[in-house]
């Protein structure tokens, strides 16, 4: 996933924009984690790379994604995650198991880098090794982040989006109180016209106190 700057600074102010004062008051948020009972969202390792690149040539792992990574693009994606935390102060944070320590996957935030009817906008999304799956840490995880992103950001709206056919994530969307917007359904800029995978759907968050602003 690749990530971008918010708008420039001339003309309206960007949704992204009015969040600046909110992220500017949670410093070190790639350090400070989040911890749930059994998670802890923390700032990525060098010791993540191999489990990462693992993950990330798994197809069941990618099989909603248009092809698995190899190490090399695992590397560049870390390269990606850091620099969105550099420039919007937070991120996909690496996901750990706190009763072994395990690497599991990543759960976090980030800027989409394509352009479409809902951009710019602040997505939540996760990724688990599939030995992590079917234990609700996927739910657990990102309804952590998705409270970090309101409570501790103040971003108002959130959103999340996958392939029709990707009923897991799905589900999890649901369960942290996500709402499909169908009117938001979109093929992905960045997968091929006609490809199986490129129509998405699409979930927003709007944080209690923004509903009527």
């Amino acid at each position: 996933m690749m990530q971008r700057r918010p708008g420039s600074s001339t003309g309206a102010l960007s949704p992204l924009g009015m969040y600046a004062s909110a992220m500017e008051k949670t410093p070190g948020a790639e350090d400070a984690a989040i911890e749930t009972p059994r998670l802890l969202l923390r700032g990525w390792r060098e010791t993540d790379r191999a489990p990462f690149a693992e993950m990330n040539a798994d197809p069941a792992v990618m099989r909603y994604f248009p092809s698995t990574l190899t190490t090399d693009q695992t590397h560049a994606l870390l390269a990606r995650i850091r620099l969105h935390f550099e420039r919007h102060g937070f991120g996909l944070w690496a996901a750990e198991l706190k009763e072994t320590n395990e690497f599991a996957g990543y759960i976090g935030l980030a800027v989409p880098s394509f352009e479409a009817h809902f951009t710019p906008c602040v997505e939540i999304g996760w990724r688990l090794a599939a030995r992590f799956w079917n234990r609700g840490l996927a739910t657990e995880g990102a309804a952590a982040a998705l409270a970090f992103a309101h409570e501790r950001l103040g971003i108002a709206e959130v959103v999340s989006f996958t392939v029709p056919e990707n009923l897991a994530s799905r589900r999890v969307m649901e369960k942290i109180g996500m709402v499909r917007d169908p009117e938001g359904d979109f093929d992905h800029p960045l997968i091929a016209s006609g490809h199986a995978l490129s129509r998405h759907v699409l979930y927003r968050s709007r944080r209690a106190s923004s509903f009527g602003a």
